[in-house]
């Protein structure tokens, strides 16, 4: 039998006493002869698209145990974007996906165990949970808890974003009323897992399945599916199998397999965060990847799925049109070949694909959009780089230039917007929300959200150093790196600038000087972090820029 990692706390005398403890788990001396599969487990019933995850824990524990592995459960925390949106709460939500990697890398290395299952769903475990697998490096699977159903109202089907934060721009603007808000907050979230549209939980499952990391189908089976069981205990039991292949994250995480990721994330029009996590993913595998690799691809390959926030499908429809293989194997002539943890290589994967509907994943001679779902923008306003979801954006609205209002914190742009002091071609600026300045760069759902609701999306646009949520829709551009934190051209913006948002040129301009920004600069004083102790205290401290991830250093 081949040496194991976790030999070191089971054999030999020398390990009575560790022994001695496993057996006080209830383990047999049979249990202890085989691998030690962690099964991560981010379950929470505070969590909706984690609420569902117990009936999943035993389904991998029976996998694991039907492949020859002894299963350990160990619990990672989970925070739903939804419920931390619009308030402080949401400053913890991109931290929380360095604590979900340290927490892996904590107790895999500190009980040597041979590998993991990694159950996860929701927007920043996933990544989380990705960045673990990279940085441990020991045999990993990842499996998601799946997608919910869209909602339904009056014969017509819901999704989160646009059925309740949008609407209540829409109640603000007297579209609708209380009542009618009422009954679409009971509908919008028909049950457990993560939210329909193409958000960012979705986003990072569906990238997770092309990057290898999960089994095909992972993506999109719905969370109230039995082929979600099945793949959970498929899962377990294929994991011991690469564990005796010593297949690592490092050998399927390789430089391909993310510029297949960032190809499929292109066409998918996912979320803007996809950006974020896939070069955080990507720091922890050790391996090369820069902001502007997104921008190459996405002039490469065009828009095929569009689901919502930007049109009107949802994941249901992308699961039953085929799912990632179905898209793989519309993609396949453009795709490098890089192995899987289910043993076949992803072009084999997307060979096996196909696709039941052609007009919920298009055909490339016949785009949604001729280019990717995101754009990287740079300029003298974002030096360093910008993100935006073009494929949410109307083809009138990727161009446009306006006068800024300068807002130093998302709550003060959103008072704003809701007491529609907005006017027709003004450029709200939300700066000091970056990842050092927010701290924790917070997702900009209620702003933008706001603006759409109460029609003002085909009259303003938003910029930002903080994120978007991945059901933001419009001329939104976050990001912007550096941040005003940092002393970035974002600070020295005030009212009544000039900028220019050009998504098909890719720039992002002041109409500034350089001789006066320069002055500007001499007059700019970094503010003290806005959280003065505790974990956010410290991130901000150590957080590096948007344009390389947001990792800590």
């Amino acid at each position: 039998m081949s040496s194991r990692r976790s030999d070191e706390i089971k054999k030999g005398v020398e390990r009575t006493a560790h022994r001695a403890l496993l057996y006080s788990t209830g383990l047999g001396k049979g249990n202890l002869e085989r691998p030690f599969v962690g099964v991560v487990s981010s379950f929470s019933s505070l969590v909706p698209g984690h609420a569902g995850m117990r009936e999943l824990e035993r389904f991998i524990e029976k996998g694991v145990e039907a492949g020859g592995g002894t299963p350990f459960i160990f619990g990672v925390p989970a925070v739903c974007d939804g419920i931390a949106m619009g308030h402080g709460g949401m400053r913890y939500s991109l931290p929380l996906r360095e604590l979900v990697a340290d927490s892996i890398e904590s107790v895999a290395q500190a009980h040597c165990l041979d590998g993991l299952v990694l159950l996860t769903n929701c927007d920043k475990i996933t990544p989380g949970c990705l960045m673990a697998a990279g940085r441990v490096n020991i045999p990993t699977i990842i499996i998601t808890a799946g997608p919910m159903l869209s909602g339904r109202h009056e014969g017509r089907r819901l999704s989160y974003v646009r059925d309740t934060w949008e609407a209540l721009g829409r109640l603000k603007a007297g579209e609708i009323t209380e009542e009618d808000l009422a009954s679409l907050e009971k509908e919008a979230c028909p049950g457990v897992g993560s939210c329909s549209g193409l958000y960012t939980a979705n986003s990072m499952a569906c990238l997770g399945e092309v990057l290898g990391m999960s089994l095909p189908g992972s993506g999109t089976a719905l969370a109230v599916s039995a082929k979600r069981g099945q793949l959970a205990y498929e899962s377990g039991k294929r994991v011991v199998k690469i564990i005796e292949e010593d297949l690592l994250p490092r050998k399927i995480m390789v430089k391909e397999a993310f510029e297949n990721a960032i190809r499929a994330d292109m066409a998918l029009g996912g979320s803007t965060n996809t950006v974020l996590h896939l070069l955080a993913i990507a720091y922890e595998a050790k391996v090369k990847l820069s902001l502007s690799s997104f921008d190459r691809i996405s002039r490469q390959i065009p828009h095929l799925v569009n689901l919502r926030p930007g049109g009107e499908n949802f994941m249901e429809d992308l699961e039953e049109a085929g799912g990632v293989p179905g898209l793989l194997n519309t993609l396949r002539e453009h795709l490098a070949d890089c192995p899987t943890v289910c043993g076949k290589s992803i072009k084999r994967i997307a060979e096996e694909g196909r696709v039941h509907n052609r007009e919920i994943i298009r055909d490339l001679s016949c785009p949604y959009h001729k280019e990717g779902g995101i754009a990287i923008l740079y300029g003298s306003l974002a030096p360093e780089g910008a993100v935006v979801k073009q494929s949410a954006v109307a083809e009138q609205r990727k161009k446009l230039e306006g006068i800024v209002r300068v807002f130093d914190s998302e709550e003060e742009a959103v008072g704003a917007i809701h007491k529609d002091e907005i006017n027709e071609g003004e450029i709200i600026v939300i700066r000091y929300e970056g990842p050092k300045g927010g701290p924790g760069m917070r997702e900009m759902l209620s702003p933008t959200s706001a603006v759409v609701g109460m029609g003002l999306s085909q009259k303003a646009a938003l910029i930002t150093d903080g994120r978007f949520s991945g059901g933001t829709r419009g001329p939104c551009v976050g990001h912007i790196s550096p941040e005003a934190q940092e002393g970035g051209c974002i600070a020295l913006l005030k009212d009544g600038d000039k900028v220019l948002i050009d998504i098909p040129g890719r720039k992002l301009e002041v109409n500034l000087s350089s001789k006066e920004l320069e002055e500007r600069k001499k007059g700019w004083r970094r503010p003290a972090c806005k959280i003065k102790e505790g974990y956010l205290a410290r991130y901000s401290r150590l957080v590096g820029p948007a344009s390389q991830g947001a990792v800590l250093g």
